[in-house]
């Protein structure tokens, strides 16, 4: 009995996740080796719409290539390993505010005073035969809400270029970690762009990017303070009230 506990514990505590927490202690958390990020296991490559392909022209003696952007090399990405510069430069703010009010009344009321002489056999209980039923009702309903919220994030990161799609579209993926003291920061940027999209300094700015995927948050001692426990999670899932 003493080692199904003990199993069982070991399990929770995996499942988790403070057994990598608990590994932790005492020194800031490990940073993520640089790996290619196709070989993630949840990486998968993008399937978009694509236009049919067209033959181009071979010109032997022109000196405009087709699909060039100028007679020099060009320094902005464009194959598979290239490296772009994301820009992320959101600062959004929403305020909305809603109000309703809803009110109805009913009233409904039925009787037989007179029905060919047959009210007199109704039972003596009832005393008035033109008040057999009478109902009301009364409904009312108020409802304030209001949203207020502002974001402001401003990143810039490197990424990679890990498909070329038919159309000449490109699959990137960024990440970097930063880690100070014993705080670790994740930022993660993924999307297509187009190449016409990439600046002459090799960036591209995050509202270019379709399908974008942007993460920005961060783990270590100071975000498990500001976490809730998941005992306390699982307790706000399950309890009704």
């Amino acid at each position: 009995m003493r080692r199904h506990i003990v199993w069982g514990t070991l399990v929770l505590l995996s499942g988790c996740g403070a057994l990598s927490r608990l590994s932790e202690v005492g020194r800031p958390p490990a940073m993520t080796p640089s790996a290619d990020p196709t070989k993630e296991p949840a990486w998968r490559p993008i399937t978009m719409p694509m236009p049919r392909r067209e033959s181009t022209p071979n010109e032997a003696n022109a000196l405009w290539r087709p699909g060039s952007r100028a007679f020099f090399k060009d320094q902005r990405a464009a194959q598979v390993g290239d490296i772009v510069t994301v820009l992320v430069t959101m600062n959004d703010s929403a305020n909305m505010s809603n109000g309703t009010t809803a009110t109805r009344t009913g009233a409904e009321s039925a009787g037989m005073p007179n029905l060919f002489g047959l009210e007199a056999l109704l039972p003596k209980t009832i005393v008035d035969p033109s008040k057999l039923l009478t109902s009301s009702s009364t409904n009312s309903n108020t409802a304030t809400g209001q949203i207020k919220r502002a974001e402001a994030v401003t990143l810039r990161l490197a990424g990679v270029v890990t498909q070329v799609l038919p159309n000449g579209n490109l699959v990137i993926s960024a990440r970097q970690e930063v880690r100070v003291n014993s705080e670790l920061r994740e930022l993660q940027v993924t999307g297509v762009i187009r190449p016409q999209d990439i600046a002459s300094d090799n960036t591209v700015l995050h509202d270019r990017m379709a399908e974008a995927r942007i993460a920005y948050g961060g783990r270590g001692q100071l975000m498990d303070v500001q976490t809730p426990r998941w005992g306390q999670q699982i307790m706000d899932i399950v309890l009704p009230f």
